[in-house]
């Protein structure tokens, strides 16, 4: 994700919908900044939110973090109490909150302003016009309307899509059933499937990389792959295979999604993506601790695989004879 600059109130406001991925509501949102190599970590929290002040305290001050932003949006009394308490907890754990914001109704009224110093109808604003939201826009990045539009980007595909991927899949799996698996040829299959460029893959191709990644060694495969620098293809990829394939082949590939918007520092889209192959196994264990490492705050430039095909393989290799 690109690193966007923020200078003022406005700019925070205007990079909030791209640092998560949508324009929030009902939310109490915190930026830190000024960290040691960490860029900058924006948390959302619904409101209320008064209950989780210590622990996004501790989260940023943990990583590094020295000073953060609040904003607030929601009704002003609301707003005011939990950003409040936030504060404090900010202030104690040692990264102070350098400005808090209410946002409404395309204005912003300061938190911290106790001396007339802004006006009680609020201070206009046009995120449209930012300076921040054009270099994101240029950028590529993306703020859907809500949260809920997020999640439905990550749901299945229905109508005639759904349709011809249940047939796609009914053929994959009589496919794996009906003769014995060559796994250099399915090695083949997905490393072809993910350095091709141009056109999506076919129903028939997604169906049967869905089967094959039921299979740890698949997925890690595939998981080495991710282009953690540049993940914008991956996140197109994955997001598509997500959408099409059925419920049951959800968990390797949602997983994989999540992990490619991580690493473009895409927190929201990663924990849709997590919360769908929560939903198809509530232990599938990539997606468990990768909730366990959004939740600790870990940076995404802290979670680098740096394994090539060849170690994976090696890693295999040695497993299944000490196994034998």
């Amino acid at each position: 994700m690109t690193a966007l600059v923020i200078r003022s109130a406005q700019d925070a406001i205007a990079a909030v919908p791209y640092l998560l991925g949508f324009h929030p509501s009902r939310s109490l949102v915190v930026i830190g900044f000024e960290s040691d190599g960490n860029g900058t970590c924006a948390i959302r929290l619904d409101l209320p939110s008064s209950d989780a002040a210590e622990r996004v305290a501790a989260l940023l001050s943990g990583n590094g973090f020295r000073r953060s932003l609040i904003l607030g949006y929601g009704p002003d009394g609301e707003v005011r109490e939990s950003a409040a308490v936030l504060r404090a907890a900010l202030g104690s754990a040692g990264v102070p909150a350098a400005e808090a914001v209410r946002v409404a109704d395309g204005r912003w009224w300061s938190l911290t302003c106790d001396d007339g110093c802004c006006p009680p109808e609020g201070v206009p604003y046009d995120i449209s016009a930012s300076v921040v939201a054009a270099q994101a826009t240029f950028a590529g990045q993306v703020a859907l309307a809500d949260r809920s539009e997020l999640v439905r980007s990550v749901q299945q595909l229905d109508g005639p899509v759904r349709t011809a991927m249940r047939e796609a899949t009914d053929r994959a799996e009589i496919r794996l059933l009906s003769r014995p698996d060559d796994p250099d040829e399915s090695l083949a299959f997905v490393h072809a499937l993910l350095t091709r460029a141009g056109a999506p893959p076919t129903d028939d191709e997604v169906a049967w990389l869905g089967v094959l990644l039921t299979d740890l060694r698949f997925r890690d495969e595939a998981w080495i792959r991710i282009d953690e620098d540049a993940p914008a293809a991956d996140i197109a990829f994955w997001r598509d295979v997500v959408r099409r394939v059925e419920d049951a082949y959800v968990p390797a590939p949602a997983s994989l999604l999540a992990f490619a918007a991580y690493s473009a520092g895409d927190g929201g889209l990663a924990n849709v993506a997590i919360e769908r192959v929560l939903d198809a196994d509530p232990a599938y264990s990539m997606a468990v601790i990768l909730r366990e490492v959004i939740n600790a705050g870990i940076p995404p430039s802290k979670l680098r695989l740096r394994m090539t095909s060849d170690q994976l393989a090696s890693a295999y290799y040695n497993r299944q004879r000490k196994a034998g």
